[in-house]
């Protein structure tokens, strides 16, 4: 189900990411807190369909050291597996999906009390482990939160198969309610109206980036999650990278101008890491369709993933505190 990453690093202790992110083909489920894959799956490059960015994001690890200094924390605690990437057949696409969905259902029933992490790849993946981890927990409703310029919900029956349509997918299939999923960061030309009334009939929320900054969006996040967290038994996340100013996501293909800057994003991820409710996460789409990908771009994606990781650690370290005040007393 798994082959082993492109790029092997070393096993050994160190505070770089490649140092405490583990390379283990099973882990023992009391032993992770995260596990991470990857999909190499991406649809717009040729004449391969392999995506670039699981392997360069895993490159990029030994630039980065497990200290945050803005929020001192060390993220050695966490216990981040890297369980390497999903065996893809390299021109059946329905298989490759079929092969993303069983190893999400593998990986969510294996691992039920972790979070787990998708690095991809095409935005066509976050369909794929949404119906693997309804696989694995049938009863429970699911929320998405899709940080995005666009809405991916395109209507397949006028359009055809649309492989970046997978909030489209997802309802049309039953595996989320429409409003259930919140999208956020969304701003400017680059929404159809047709697929604006989509979302307006289905119900999905709708936040634009211009409202995010005018409320505020450390409240706008944290009264999104409140109302998730009521409404259903867990969430799923799915950054795409063109949510991101053009400027800072150079060869991202869908980025746009006026969206999010990389504080803001960081800022919404911590926000979402601190939420236990938040039980899956993905990040697509930094994949040019042509070329090379650019290191700032890389480095970006990482970034956000340790801003993810950082919020898994203060809600960690707050449970803690919280249950030493209840015990002194």
């Amino acid at each position: 189900m798994f082959i082993q990453p492109e790029w092997r690093y070393k096993q050994e202790n160190g505070s770089a990411m490649h140092q405490w992110i583990k390379q283990k083909e099973n882990p023992i489920p009391g032993d992770v807190d995260i596990i991470l894959y990857g999909a190499l799956l991406s649809y717009g490059r040729k004449p391969s369909p392999k995506a670039l960015y699981p392997t360069a994001f895993r490159k990029a690890w030994p630039s980065f050291q497990s200290y945050n200094l803005d929020e001192q924390v060390d993220l050695r605690s966490l216990a981040v597996v890297d369980v390497g990437d999903v065996a893809i057949h390299a021109t059946d696409r329905m298989l490759s999906e079929s092969a993303i969905e069983a190893a999400a259902e593998s990986l969510s029933t294996a691992y039920s009390k972790s979070f787990t992490c998708l690095i991809g790849g095409d935005h066509a993946i976050t369909a794929c482990s949404l119906r693997g981890i309804k696989n694995a927990f049938p009863q429970d409703r699911i929320g998405i939160i899709q940080i995005d310029t666009h809405l991916d919900a395109r209507n397949q029956e006028e359009i055809g198969l649309a492989m970046d349509s997978p909030i489209q997918k997802l309802i049309a299939a039953g595996i989320v309610e429409g409003k259930h999923v919140y999208n956020v960061g969304l701003h400017g030309f680059f929404n159809s109206p047709e697929m604006i009334h989509y979302a307006k009939e289905q119900g999905i929320h709708m936040i634009t980036l211009k409202q995010m900054r005018r409320d505020g969006i450390q409240l706008t996040i944290r009264e999104m999650l409140r109302q998730l967290m009521y409404a259903v038994d867990r969430i799923y996340v799915s950054v795409d990278l063109d949510a991101l100013d053009i400027i800072f996501a150079p060869g991202v293909p869908a980025a746009t101008p006026g969206g999010l800057t990389p504080y803001e994003l960081f800022d919404i991820l911590k926000l979402i890491g601190e939420n236990e409710g938040v039980r899956h996460i993905d990040f697509v789409y930094a994949d040019p369709k042509e070329g090379d990908l650019r290191p700032e771009t890389v480095k970006m994606g990482v970034t956000a993933f340790l801003h993810w990781l950082t919020g898994i650690q203060l809600d960690h370290r707050n449970r803690i505190s919280k249950k030493g005040k209840t015990g002194i007393r």
